[in-house]
């Protein structure tokens, strides 16, 4: 399944980088480029309209909104969340047990694992909804569950989390600053973003989109000095990556 997963992820990839370079694709034209059959590819293209990355027509697809070379705020974003979700999934191995929390972006980053045996420790309700890959295992952490977002908050959740540990972590945030660090909209996350770091027995990933960078919400879930890694896209601001680096974090900025 592991072939299999990183073939279908491929493919997605390539035919959003047709749409981008060429405009309008047809589902026959790609069905021959790709070498699939029509149904295949129907539904790649459903896949990519649902992640609003791209828009179908009858008998192909289209940049969404006029497409990224149109640069359309939400199209470009989405494309730079799902970048930057794809490389952190390419940083878990096969066996680790990793850290997800709420984050739309560290959710995103399900579906690319292609490790084996990999244990998802989360208290992101909403990955019920995600394509798990059948080598993995995903542990719910339980608790009061927040249907705004699909957060699973509060002391039972804590009490679990006080019982597993994990090799990796990745979490997402609201802002992130090397005044203040990373931080959120979310006071009833907070303590349970800074147990993810805590129990994290190896390396800690902070994903953020450069939107995110030099923004400050309300509570800090960690201090700039305990950010071993962020994971971002190359819009982000020079200075602010290169005070992070000054600090001793390790930034690194996805095509």
């Amino acid at each position: 399944m592991k072939t299999s997963r990183s073939i279908v992820n491929n493919r997605r990839e390539k035919i959003l980088d047709c749409v981008r370079q060429n405009g309008d694709v047809s589902v026959q034209e790609l069905s021959e480029q790709f070498s699939v059959s029509l149904l295949t590819i129907r539904r790649d293209l459903q896949y990519l309209e649902d992640h609003k990355l791209l828009e179908r027509f009858y008998g192909g697809a289209r940049s969404s909104a006029d497409g990224l070379k149109t640069e359309n705020p939400e199209s470009l974003k989405q494309f730079r969340l799902e970048r930057i979700a794809k490389f952190a999934a390419g940083l878990v191995k096969d066996g680790d047990s990793i850290f997800i929390n709420t984050s739309s972006t560290a959710l995103a980053m399900v579906k690319y694992i292609t490790g084996r045996n990999v244990k998802i420790i989360t208290n992101n309700g909403n990955i019920i909804n995600e394509e798990i890959p059948q080598t993995a295992t995903v542990v719910l952490l339980g608790g009061e569950l927040r249907y705004a977002k699909g957060s699973m908050v509060g002391d039972f959740t804590i009490n679990n989390l006080t019982q597993v540990t994990a090799r990796k972590c990745f979490i997402g945030c609201g802002g992130l600053c090397p005044e203040r660090g990373m931080t959120t909209e979310a006071l009833n996350e907070v303590r349970l973003n800074q147990m993810m770091f805590e129990r994290t027995n190896e390396e800690v990933y902070v994903l953020a989109d450069s939107s995110k960078l030099g923004k400050r919400s309300s509570f800090v879930s960690c201090p700039p000095q305990v950010i071993g890694n962020i994971i971002t896209d190359r819009e982000a601001p020079a200075e602010l990556v290169e005070a992070f680096r000054e600090k001793g974090t390790e930034v690194y900025l996805v095509d």
